[in-house]
Parts: structure tokens; sequence; C-alpha cells
């Protein structure tokens, strides 16, 4: 079957579009989803398209809907669309703005082809930002919020599987003290607490003339002081906000 139409390729039936607070694993369901259904996964990226001579951006992105064409079934994926897709302005620059047109053409396709396995799909956590004209090609979104207490509970357990782990933790409690973590916030409160493990044993060895001494495993207490710390920093992080948004 030719799947090409001068003097562009045809593209894609249908996107979708992931959208949510950040770190919350809007990539990760990308790649599993292309990863369960058999498809090839391409992960653009917006730099990938951009050229310094004219018209050369409008090429690359025909190339890259061409190669999705030829690997179907296919995902593309574009990670923070919003910094790529965004609504259009007159102060848009003219290159800029013919390669999001070019785009959003070769979406279309000039010809679809019902047969044509190729999806785009797009994670933001800033949809508003998007271009109500990508909007209306992403008919199907999904929204991924933040994990539950059981989420993060599962989260938790994944995480410390492969870790020293005293058994007197209490994911469960811990699972609740995290209220509002995302899943990144998690991966990077066990990482502290494990370091909390290996400062103690740096010390130790330091101290002592036993140089034998095993890293001790992570009790409740390591995660504990990792949550406060990672508390601390998210309030920080949003006084910092507030604060630049106060100022403009």
């Amino acid at each position: 079957m030719n799947y090409y139409c001068w003097p562009y390729p045809v593209v894609v039936l249908t996107g979708v579009l992931l959208y949510g607070p950040p770190g919350c694993g809007k990539t990760l369901i990308a790649k599993a989803t292309a990863k369960e259904t058999g498809f090839r996964f391409i992960n653009l990226q917006p730099s990938t398209l951009t050229d310094k001579w004219y018209g050369e951006s409008q090429k690359l992105a025909a190339a890259v809907f061409s190669l999705a064409v030829k690997l179907q079934p296919s995902i593309i994926f574009i990670d923070e669309i919003d910094s790529f897709l965004r609504s259009r302005s007159s102060s848009d620059h003219e290159a800029t703005a013919m390669m999001k047109a070019q785009f959003m053409s070769l979406w279309d396709g000039l010809d679809t082809d019902h047969h044509c396995q190729v999806i785009i799909m797009g994670a933001t956590n800033r949809p508003q930002d998007l271009d109500s004209a990508i909007l209306r090609r992403m008919p199907t979104r999904f929204h991924i919020n933040l994990p539950s207490d059981r989420q993060r509970e599962d989260i938790l357990r994944l995480i410390l599987m492969n870790e020293k782990v005293d058994t007197s933790v209490d994911l469960k409690l811990v699972a609740k003290e995290t209220e509002g973590f995302s899943g990144s916030d998690l991966r990077e409160t066990c990482r502290d607490a494990a370091l909390l493990c290996v400062r103690d044993f740096v010390h130790n060895q330091s101290t002592s003339s036993e140089e034998d001494d095993p890293i001790r495993p992570i009790c409740q207490s390591d995660l504990q002081t990792s949550i406060n710390k990672m508390k601390r920093s998210k309030a920080a992080n949003i006084h910092g906000v507030l604060v630049h948004a106060a100022l403009d």
C-alpha cells in the first residue's frame, strides 16, 4: 500500500494528551502504552525540528511524519508539548509560525488514510498554554493526578524493593505523611533516606577501627527526616512562586 501523497506523507488519525502535575509519570505512561500495544515509540524533541536555514524546519517536520508512517504502528511523543505548540500570536517569529502550521498540516494529512496507525501523544502540566487548534487535534485527554495514599504506598514499596529496609518501617504511615507528593518526590525522598545510611556508614568508618561494618538498613526515622526535608523544599518553592507572581 502506498502511504505517500505528494509532497508529504499521509499522517495520523488522532491525538492523545496527558496532562497533570509534574512528576506523576506522564512520560512513563506514554512509554508503557507503546510497549503494551506494540507501537514504535518516537520521542520527538522540539530542538530536532529547529534549523538556522529558512525552510529546513518544515522539511524536518515532514521527515518525522514520514519516518512514523514507515515504522507504523507508531507513536510520536512530545514531552512538554506546551513549549513547542503553545498558543500562536502575532509576535511569533515567522519561522516558528511556519513550523507550527506545517506540523498541524501534516497532522491532519492531505488525504487521510484510515489504515494509517500513527498516533501523536503529548504531555504537559500547562494545558491552558496549548493552542486551541492543537487541543482540537487531541480529542482524547487524560488527567494524570497526584497519587493517592494506596498508590503512594505501592510506589514506595516498588522504589524500596531492592534496598535494605528495616522490618519496623511502616510504609502505610509513610504514605500518609507524604500527602501531596508526586512519584518523583517519593523517589527523591527514598534516595535521601538511603544517603543518610551511607553518611552514617562513612562517619562510622572514620571514627571506628572496624572495616567490615555494613551499611545499616533504612529505618523509619530516615524516611521521616527525608519527608520533612522534602516538605520544606516544596514550601520554599511555593513561596518563591508566590513572591514572583506578586512582583509581576
